[in-house]
């Protein structure tokens, strides 16, 4: 696929989102280097750092590290190929848009996504899932709803709109997929990324709602003490007039204990 605009840009025909961004580029030389490690060494990578569902949760809580690990591994060259194809491809213009923090994290959410739906419903599974593809999934889906009207080139022929071209190749891979490939992975990424937009998840909401918890307790709180100091000061307001009218010395011990814990109380409020 390449990128097709052929009225916004002179010539019409731009081959993928130009320069890489930096996320990205250190996404593709993580992947490329334990790819090339997972043919290097004997230790068998793929059965210890690879999602086994059936193994996670025989051995919980000392796998939690498999739905992440599991995206930085491939089943072989065309899978690793394809996946930072599409993650160069789709993501660049992604993170370009977001800034380079927000993007990794809807990157690895997306990854988890693929991971908790693979445990939630394949849990008896045991055999390893490896692949980028549940976090790219969730990137094509960001990208089919950030950019419907963008022109695709579809085997570099067939200029096609985003809205259709995306749902298309996801469509000709289910059924051109064989029956190893984590579909629900694939479903699960997708749906973390339609989720995060449709939702308007914005990266910073996570500790935006924590702040937005804590604003509001303490807003919760200044209220309480403004209602406590006003039926102080009402209080107050009624001692002192009746120092007016009888004098401090005919007021009650009670009146006057309360002035001086009111004094105090006020008086810290202040500091």
């Amino acid at each position: 696929m390449r990128h097709y605009q052929p009225y916004s840009e002179p010539g019409g025909l731009q081959i993928g989102p130009g320069a890489i961004s930096p996320v990205i580029k250190y996404l593709i030389i993580i992947n490329g280097l334990v790819f090339v490690l997972q043919n290097l060494i004997k230790f068998p990578m793929v059965y210890y750092f690879g999602l086994t569902p059936s193994l996670f949760f025989q051995e919980f809580p000392n796998l939690l590290f498999q739905p992440l690990t599991y995206m930085f591994l491939h089943g072989g060259f065309f899978h690793i190929l394809f996946n930072m194809f599409a993650l160069w491809m789709f993501g660049t213009e992604i993170e370009f848009t977001w800034r380079s923090r927000p993007f990794l994290l809807f990157y690895i959410l997306c990854g988890l996504g693929g991971a908790t739906l693979s445990l939630i419903f394949n849990s008896g599974l045991a055999i390893p899932i490896v692949g980028a593809s549940g976090a790219i999934y969730g990137i094509l889906a960001a990208y089919w709803l950030m950019f419907p009207d963008r022109y695709l080139l579809i085997f570099f022929l067939f200029p096609m709109k985003v809205r259709y071209a995306i749902p298309l190749f996801a469509v000709l891979n289910f059924l051109a997929s064989g029956a190893g490939t984590a579909h629900l992975a694939h479903l699960g990424g997708a749906l973390v990324g339609l989720a995060y937009l449709k939702l308007d998840w914005r990266f910073r909401q996570p500790l935006m709602f924590f702040k937005s918890l804590r604003h509001k307790r303490d807003q919760t709180r200044l209220e309480k003490n403004r209602q406590k100091a006003e039926e102080i000061m009402k209080r107050v307001d009624s001692i002192l007039d009746k120092i007016n009218e009888v004098g401090i010395e005919n007021i009650s011990r009670e009146d006057r204990r309360f002035l001086e814990e009111a004094s105090q109380i006020l008086s810290r409020k202040d500091k």
